[in-house]
């Protein structure tokens, strides 16, 4: 079916007519210009209120030929190639439960709609706790963080998002829904299906629920941090810690010039162990103090995006090794194109970078300068947030890896139809 045809099923209220008798006709509206996603303007917004209807909206717009972007909270919009087209929004708004607290398996099931914030008020009733601090979690849904696979600065001490996932419910375009996690470890195709779905941005189906593992809430809590005069020093002082026996719960480097950088430390426990950890951490440091400071440090990545107007907000992954070479890459191509950089790195490897100039050119070369440095470093470069001008100049996934087939003949598996996110994800999946 043609696009002219698609729209004049839209126009004539065909799809409107359909998707009101599986949601209820209020829970479908009009998109506003507010609901466009990269300046591409859907028709409508729907929202399902359980994953059967999911399922089925799925269903119907696969067979009518409608394109679908999956929203949760709406904080990661930005991140992904432009849409090739974008009929409806599919919100999970109405997906929010919080199902079921088992506190004493330290497990809990929630919908994907719910935010994060709602969800650790809950954990926190009976003193647990997601291992995950993403970025707005206010707004920031559970289905979004694991589309995006967004896991923040406590990855460090309890994995990544996907290591917490015990099981999901997963809404596909074929109208099924499906459990994956626990004791099913694979589909009969053979496909881990937990590990497609997280990261995928919603490319092979709408991620409905989640059951996560838990952890307990820390009695107490200390930041500590210290200055350095390179990027060569801290990334040292970063391994040292690294190759050591601390129990640390955040390890950050973060930089807006060159001859000016802070390390961050986290300690979670009991007020003597704090201590002690802290005594140890200075006898690693040697000659660089580290000092108490306010726990909000961690909240660094996120003011990257903060008002980000023109500004080129990556993600660069590297060895924690290869951080010092990545920061000295950075801070010298911006004081060349005359550029302003922020830079806030994990002890993971993985580093998020702001820049800002007056103009577009000098963002494009320092970007391009930059990718050419993670992937002499064999890293990954991923422009999260950027101008909508920009994209219709560059790839935001940079290079693609010998993968892409395999990625390809799983979206034909699970979305023959491309009607979920088309084009958003790398190489244009």
């Amino acid at each position: 079916m043609s696009q002219a045809q698609v729209q004049n099923r839209v126009e004539n209220n065909e799809a409107w007519i359909e998707l009101s008798a599986i949601v209820g006709p209020e829970h479908l509206r009009p998109a506003t210009p507010e609901d466009a996603v990269e300046a591409v303007q859907p028709a409508g917004v729907i929202a399902p209120g359980t994953a059967q209807e999911v399922a089925q909206v799925l269903r119907y717009c696969n067979s009518a030929g409608l394109t679908i972007i999956p929203r949760g909270g709406g904080t990661q919009l930005g991140l992904g190639n432009r849409p090739r087209q974008a009929d409806f929004v599919l919100s999970l708004e109405r997906l929010n439960r919080v199902i079921e607290h088992a506190w004493g398996d330290m497990t809990v099931t929630v919908e994907a709609g719910c935010t994060i914030d709602r969800l650790q008020g809950v954990l926190r009733e009976q003193g647990q706790q997601l291992g995950a601090d993403p970025m707005q979690p206010q707004r920031a849904t559970v289905g979004g963080v694991l589309a995006t696979a967004e896991s923040g600065t406590l990855r460090i001490r309890y994995g990544a998002i996907r290591d917490l996932v015990l099981g999901l419910e997963i809404a596909l375009p074929d109208g099924s829904v499906i459990h994956v996690g626990g004791k099913v470890v694979k589909n009969v195709a053979g496909y881990d299906l937990t590990k497609l779905a997280i990261g995928s941005l919603g490319t092979l189906g709408v991620i409905t629920r989640a059951v996560f593992r838990l952890h307990p809430i820390p009695v107490a809590t200390a930041t500590y941090t210290a200055t350095l005069p390179t990027m060569s020093d801290a990334t040292k002082l970063v391994l040292a810690i690294l190759d050591s026996h601390l129990v640390y719960t955040g390890l950050q480097i973060h930089a807006r010039r060159a001859d000016q950088i802070f390390v961050h430390v986290r300690f979670e426990g009991i007020p003597e162990s704090l201590q002690d950890q802290y005594a140890k951490l200075g006898r690693i440091a040697g000659a660089h103090e580290f000092v108490e400071c306010a726990g909000d440090v961690w909240t660094e990545r996120q003011k990257l995006f903060v008002n980000p107007g023109s500004s080129v907000i990556c993600k660069c992954c590297v060895l924690p090794s290869q951080i010092g070479s990545l920061g000295d890459a950075l801070f010298r191509q911006t004081d060349l194109a005359e550029v302003a950089a922020t830079l806030v790195a994990q002890g993971t490897g993985l580093a998020e970078v702001r820049l800002d100039a007056a103009g577009q050119q000098p963002l494009m070369t320092v970007l391009h300068a930059l990718r050419a440095e993670v992937d002499r470093l064999e890293g990954t470069t991923t422009v999260s947030q950027c101008p909508g001008t920009m994209k219709d100049e560059l790839d935001v996934w940079g290079t693609v890896k010998d993968a892409l087939p395999l990625m390809r003949r799983i979206k034909q598996k699970f979305d023959p139809g491309q009607i979920l996110n088309p084009g958003r994800f790398v190489g244009g999946i």
